[in-house]
């Protein structure tokens, strides 16, 4: 467990809200968050309240404290509730992980406009609210830390992920105009664009709703460079880095195996293309 160089928890003290935190990326993000001594508001929808609670455990079990809210990302009154929940629960907020996102598929024939807006409003639409709320928090302390979590998808995605990929972009931009004006308050502003992370949701869309099966994962990691997957426990440290790093504003890591955007072997198409 890394700790801050006086010997103490590097987040002992801080509010951390993250969203999408009740599975996969996020749940990972929030654990790392709580096992290193911040105490996290733990987001998800209603549905997904067992894996919530599930997340609020393993926080409270490493010593931190934990609450956990539900709501959809879509609601604009509830994306501002959330972030005044966490202040009015823990007294302060000083991180904000943008982390929820909605990765339904669709090519530019099969996308309806439904589902065009479905995808930005809670992919760039709520990051936006949520940051415009904690932003007001933030000032008044005189610092602050924001992290979105992107996509390697944000420079150009599957054909099958039109929307997803072109909300990702728009979030890049977002991320590094906000760390701009930002600047002058001292709340830094930050973003991770993952790459192929092996996840609950990953392995229902490419078993069952793609219908590979359990062998897709086998075909997968032969096209890994390190021979596995990436997993959330990756990404969150990514997201810690970011957290703990004062000086480091407007910056997009690129989180992936090789080169985002590199020349693809023809024999790994098969198992990246869906």
């Amino acid at each position: 467990m890394s700790q801050a160089n006086n010997g103490k928890l590097a987040l002992a003290g801080q509010v951390a809200v993250v969203t999408g935190s009740t599975q996969g990326i996020g749940a990972g993000i929030a654990r790392k968050f709580g096992e290193q001594g911040a105490r996290v508001v733990v987001h998800g929808l209603e549905s997904q309240r067992a894996g919530g609670e599930k997340t609020v455990q393993v926080i409270a079990a490493a010593g931190s404290q934990a609450l956990l809210v539900t709501g959809d990302l879509q609601d604009e009154a509830h994306c501002r509730h959330l972030i005044r929940a966490a202040f009015e629960h823990f007294g302060r907020l000083d991180l904000l992980v943008n982390n929820a996102g909605v990765t339904h598929r669709g090519t530019i024939e099969t996308t309806s406009t439904a589902l065009w807006d479905e995808i930005f409003a809670v992919d760039l639409r709520a990051p936006f609210i949520l940051c415009q709320e904690a932003v007001c928090l933030m000032k008044e302390q005189r610092g602050g830390c924001i992290i979105n979590i992107g996509s390697g998808n944000a420079y150009f995605g599957l054909k099958s992920l039109l929307a997803y990929s072109t909300a990702k972009a728009g979030l890049m931009v977002f991320t590094k105009n906000l760390a701009n004006y930002l600047t002058q308050y001292r709340i830094r502003v930050n973003q991770v664009n993952p790459g192929w992370v092996l996840t609950e949701g990953e392995n229902y869309v490419r078993a069952v709703a793609e219908g590979r099966g359990e062998a897709w994962l086998e075909m997968a990691l032969k096209t890994r460079p390190i021979g596995r997957m990436l997993l959330p426990e990756d990404i969150a440290g990514a997201a810690l880095f970011f957290a703990t790093h004062a000086p480091v504003s407007g910056s997009v890591l690129d989180f992936e195996q090789h080169p985002i955007g590199a020349p693809v072997d023809p024999e790994d198409l098969a198992a990246l293309i869906p």
